[in-house]
């Protein structure tokens, strides 16, 4: 009888607090589903950088702009005397001398053309990330304990233009294309962003459902995997800088065997898996199925966690094998090797979702 009375003199304000006491995180400022789908647009944004990217190395473009302008160089050539001081430029460092000589202005406008898109959609990317965190953090829509996070995504996106800049630097002096290893850099730097804005998305749509959730944390199985999975990506990335794919053209031999004859090899004998492309290639083309048998596995403990992202990863991982195949049977042809980078991207993050519902369910049990 005492509570009724208190209930019928208590303000309506205090009733209503009362009554949604166990949701009181939605009574704050903070708006974990808006950020989330936020960082799930900018990841999409990554992943066609990934893509440019590709075409960006393919087309052997990556060295036509020599100077590095964070600020002034989003506006690119206007009139010919500017485009023929881009291309001076481009006619002072190694690559143009040793492989195009006989190149046209309207040939270097082409190669141009991709590693310019390539830098700017790296402002764009740069912009839809840093404009919007400063947005959500004025209007106190971050969640407790997420500002942290989204600041270090933010540092190292801005430390992946200086990668970028630190790879391209490397072909213009003596070698005529960039280091493999600089490149391996800066991919890895990209796709450990796109990993990260993935998870913290991950964990914010899930405190969306339940203010009281806790964010996930990586499982064993999921560490092997996504450790697999990162030694696959990394020789990918060789391979590319490298030009392996184009060493063998075949599968599953290579010339008459499963390792070629009369391999010319270096000392010391570990630098011939990170800079001999025929040993490169060989140990992409077949450790893609440890990393594809470490995925499964993920795939299968996700599954059993109640997450449909398993049935994704194993989709695209066997699509992934597939395309790698088909990039070298064709002998490096552009689109099925675009095809096959942009999938890494994609299996990437079917991994973070598999990844992140084991972590749930182990914090929940």
């Amino acid at each position: 009888m005492a509570d009724t009375k208190r209930w019928r003199r208590a303000p309506v304000w205090s009733i209503c607090a009362d009554m949604l006491q166990p949701s009181a995180a939605f009574l704050t400022k903070a708006r974990p589903r808006a950020v989330a789908l936020w960082l799930y647009s900018v990841a999409g944004l990554i992943v066609a950088m990934v893509v440019i990217g590709g075409i960006t190395r393919l087309t052997e473009s990556g060295l036509s702009i020599t100077q590095w302008k964070p600020i002034s160089g989003i506006i690119p050539p206007l009139n010919e005397v500017q485009w023929q001081a881009e291309f001076a430029n481009y006619k002072r460092i190694p690559e143009y001398a040793a492989f195009n000589a006989d190149m046209s202005l309207s040939g270097f406008k082409a190669i141009f053309f991709w590693e310019y898109l390539h830098r700017l959609w790296g402002r764009l990317i740069g912009i839809a990330f840093a404009v919007p965190l400063i947005w959500f953090a004025v209007r106190k829509r971050i969640p407790a304990g997420y500002g942290w996070r989204l600041s270090a995504l933010l540092a190292l996106g801005a430390f992946q233009g200086a990668i970028g800049w630190w790879m391209v630097a490397s072909g213009l002096s003596v070698r005529t294309d960039v280091s493999h290893i600089r490149l391996a850099v800066h991919l890895l730097t990209a796709l450990t962003i796109l990993a990260g804005i993935i998870w913290t998305a991950l964990d914010l749509s899930a405190l969306h459902r339940n203010p009281l959730a806790a964010p996930a944390r990586l499982a064993p199985i999921a560490i092997v995997a996504l450790a697999v999975l990162f030694v696959q990506l990394v020789y990918g990335a060789f391979t590319a800088g490298l030009d392996a794919g184009y060493a063998f053209a075949s599968w599953p031999l290579m010339g008459d065997g499963l390792f070629p004859a009369d391999v010319p090899m270096v000392n010391p004998a570990w630098s011939n898996a990170v800079d001999n492309p025929i040993v490169v290639q060989f140990i992409h083309r077949w450790f893609a199925f440890a990393a594809a048998a470490g995925l499964v596995w993920l795939a299968i403990v996700a599954t059993k966690a109640g997450s449909r992202a398993g049935f994704f990863v194993v989709g695209l991982v066997t699509l992934q094998i597939m395309l790698g195949i088909a990039t070298l049977m064709t002998g490096v042809q552009i689109d099925v090797a675009v095809a096959h980078q942009g999938n890494a991207a994609l299996l990437l993050i079917a991994a973070m979702f598999a990844a992140h519902a084991v972590g749930s369910a182990r914090r929940v049990s």
